[in-house]
């Protein structure tokens, strides 16, 4: 039997144990005979499912050990939702085999329902529930993004795009250019001053739901740039927006952050400029993770985005001068030299 046929059928029989406790501890009656149906699948090997009868569903994370650990989505899950950030609640948990039963945020994410006529709405009611996460005390065991975390996601670009990708080697000219572009990217991230960073706050991991939106995938969350997901909200894998409106968001966000006490930069044009430079860093690694996944992990369709993060990329160097050298790499990278 395959091993994801096995995995299965033990989230089943854990499912059922953990439904008859719940059921019980709540007093609502036997459990009814419901319907288990795959819900959606990321990037990772995390798998989830949606259990369904009448009113009452729920999801179930189905998160493998050794290549999962479901500890710090727990842990992380319980910190968001002490500031009032809608995130599934944990009904039951057996993190050494890599199951949880989660409260159910919807069926719609964003990324379903989001257009240019309600997407003011949307992402101001997206900006509240981060401004609500950066309002977080900067005091739980979480890490930070450092010198060597940052530098470690940069060199997702040469290793996987680059030399698996495009199967080219940098040049010593070329190696020197990227470490002079690299270490821009990693000083201006670490000048920002430092709130919770969800790390992939963008429109597939929102969730239109009641009473406010949900907030999914949060897992990997750290301390670091202020700037890094509102970025990643206008910025992300699955739709672009006009330049003219993000800017008008990253206003929004600039001015309802001050007013919250979040410490974002004192001038708008010095924030735009390490939003600019935050998202550079985290498209060069995008652009390696995907490459990744489809080289090591046999997952091509990724790929697919990458021209939409070379042309974020390209916007930033057309407005800012300091990185003309990345363009010029990059312009000989897919020029096959």
């Amino acid at each position: 039997m395959p091993e994801h046929d096995l995995r299965l059928e033990l989230l089943q029989a854990w499912l059922q144990e953990q439904l008859l406790n719940l059921f019980q501890r709540n007093g609502w009656g036997d459990v009814p005979a419901g319907t288990l149906t795959a819900a959606s699948s990321d990037a990772s090997f995390r798998r989830y499912f949606r259990w369904q009868a009448g009113e009452r569903s729920f999801v179930v994370m189905d998160a493998p050990p050794p290549q999962e650990n479901c500890a710090p989505f727990v842990a992380i899950d319980h910190l968001l939702a002490s500031a009032g950030v809608h995130v599934p609640t944990i009904h039951a948990q057996d993190l050494a085999r890599g199951f949880l039963l989660l409260g159910d945020l919807g069926h719609q994410t964003y990324l379903d329902i989001i257009n240019p006529d309600n997407a003011d709405g949307l992402f101001a009611d997206a900006i509240d529930a981060l401004l609500a996460l950066q309002r977080l005390p900067l005091d739980a065991a979480l890490p930070s993004y450092d010198d060597a975390l940052l530098r470690r996601e940069l060199e997702l670009f040469p290793e996987w795009y680059v030399g698996r990708e495009l199967g080219v080697s940098l040049s010593a000219e070329q190696q020197a250019s990227w470490q002079r572009v690299s270490q821009l990217l990693i000083d201006s991230a670490l000048a920002q001053p430092k709130v919770l960073v969800h790390r992939d706050y963008m429109p597939r991991n929102l969730m239109h739901s009641a009473p406010n939106l949900g907030v999914l995938d949060f897992q990997d969350a750290v301390y670091g740039p202020v700037t890094y997901d509102i970025t990643c909200l206008f910025k992300d894998a699955f739709l672009s927006w006009p330049q003219a409106r993000v800017e008008g968001w990253l206003s929004d966000y600039w001015e309802k952050a001050r007013v919250a006490g979040i410490p974002v930069q004192a001038e708008f044009e010095a924030f735009h400029r390490a939003s600019d430079l935050m998202g550079v860093q985290r498209h060069l690694k995008v652009i390696g993770i995907f490459a990744r996944i489809c080289h090591r992990d046999g997952k091509p369709r990724y790929l697919s985005d990458v021209p939409r993060f070379f042309a974020y990329i390209d916007e930033v160097i057309a407005r800012r001068p300091e990185l003309a050298e990345l363009g010029s790499l990059i312009a000989q990278l897919q020029a096959g030299r």
